[in-house]
């Protein structure tokens, strides 16, 4: 019997498009749902009770909910193109750097865009500081999985996405050639792979999206 694979998502959302990105890298057949969290579906409040987020993955009808979660679990359930290497050190640092770039590098990127003056100065400062670390771990390797797009690189993959969104919204550069010129090549070599690049949103919808966010979060 065919397995069913069903996405809950939004267009927008990184964490969505993390796991398209892996189901696409593994050559999975899924159904995509995309959701409007201003009116939640009936199916996604009853495949996530608890947080009623995106994204979430129901396979032959069980939910996995939280987008770091789910990756893990494709990677399981489908053996080809591991994401996450076998030796045990290697998968521990792995999940080390996914949790930073949610933690770390993906939160301190909004102040910079909500904050004026000195705070932003500083905001800029901080991000910088966690993009440092990144760039560090990238040294000598084509993708934080090596040759080959492993777990970090789709968690990180929103890089390669919203970086390029923000700067244009600001108006000027936080990830460059000079200051991370490891970041700066990894970005164009992941946008380039073609089941990355397929699914990428529109560069010009995202701007747009980031704009209204960025008003609504002002106004408040």
């Amino acid at each position: 019997m065919a397995e069913e694979v069903k996405l809950f998502k939004t267009w927008s959302s990184p964490f969505g498009l993390r796991i398209v990105w892996a189901l696409e890298l593994k050559g999975i057949l899924y159904e995509s749902i995309d959701e409007d969290l201003t009116n939640k579906s009936p199916l996604l409040l009853q495949y996530n009770p608890v947080y009623k987020k995106i994204p979430v993955l129901v396979h032959n009808g069980r939910p996995i909910v939280e987008s770091l979660r789910i990756l893990e679990y494709i990677d399981e359930t489908w053996k080809q193109n591991p994401l996450l290497p076998e030796d045990p050190h290697k998968r521990a640092t792995a999940r080390f750097w996914a949790k930073f770039g949610d933690d770390k590098a993906m939160s301190s990127l909004w102040p910079i865009l909500t904050k004026q003056g000195k705070e932003r100065e500083e905001a800029l400062v901080q991000a910088t500081e966690n993009l440092k670390f990144l760039e560090e771990e990238l040294k000598g390797k084509r993708f934080f999985g090596g040759e080959e797009i492993g777990f970090v690189d789709i968690a990180l993959g929103w890089l390669a996405n919203l970086v390029l969104v923000v700067e244009e919204i600001l108006g000027f550069k936080v990830i460059d050639k000079a200051g991370f010129p490891f970041l700066s090549e990894w970005m164009l070599e992941f946008s380039s792979v073609p089941a990355i690049k397929e699914n990428l949103p529109l560069h010009d919808k995202m701007v747009a999206r980031f704009r209204t966010y960025l008003a609504a979060a002002l106004d408040k």
